[in-house]
């Protein structure tokens, strides 16, 4: 990844958000998942749970979670 792909980035705030991302990307793919799989996956169970003040069902969603679905992850 080189500068030219930051470019777009002119906010600090731009710049945390995009860290954050790309920081949640390579941590699917260092745990063998499909980025995109994973995340059309949380955007369908967060919503799910409302704004329950119970939080343990992110436990579920972390990356290395033995309980994502087989579509997630990549094949071997």
């Amino acid at each position: 990844i080189g500068k030219k792909n930051w470019v777009m980035i002119d906010t600090i705030s731009g710049a945390k958000a995009s860290a954050v991302l790309y920081s949640l990307v390579e941590t699917a793919k260092a745990n063998n998942l499909k980025p995109y799989e994973y995340f059309k996956y949380l955007l369908e169970q967060i919503p799910e749970h409302g704004e329950f003040e119970d939080n343990s069902y992110l436990e579920d969603l972390l990356p290395w979670s033995d309980k994502l679905p087989i579509e997630c992850r990549q094949s071997k």
